[in-house]
């Protein structure tokens, strides 16, 4: 099955959907993505559509709700998770300091931006 990603006007992952693999097939057996976004036009009226991997293996991983498709680098970005988290050079989201590695569980606090255990 194919997934596809249904964008706002600000490339935020609004729907995501499951698309047959049949319908993306073209005469030759290699698959499309522009008969996917045709597919799902047709069904459900013009829209902005981008597949997504739902093991990850493009467009660095799968979308979802809220997710923001980032149309340079032809990937999706996860939400930011708190608002001191900043990006890093995967495009993966970072705390300020890095979580302790022990035994022990710890929880992100935004108010004090630090670990606590839990």
């Amino acid at each position: 099955m194919a997934h596809f990603a249904k964008l706002d006007i600000n490339n935020i992952v609004i729907e995501v959907l499951v698309v047959n693999n049949d319908v993306l097939l073209k005469v030759d057996g290699t698959e499309s993505e522009l008969k996917g976004k045709q597919f799902l036009n047709n069904l459900f009226g013009s829209a902005t559509w981008k597949q997504t991997s739902y093991n990850g293996s493009f467009r660095k991983q799968y979308a979802g709700v809220g997710y923001t498709y980032d149309s340079t680098k032809d990937k999706f970005i996860a939400p930011q998770p708190f608002n001191s988290w900043s990006l890093d050079s995967n495009d993966d989201w970072q705390p300020p300091t890095a979580m302790p590695i022990n035994e022990n569980l710890y929880y992100w606090n935004e108010e004090t931006l630090s670990w606590d255990s839990i």
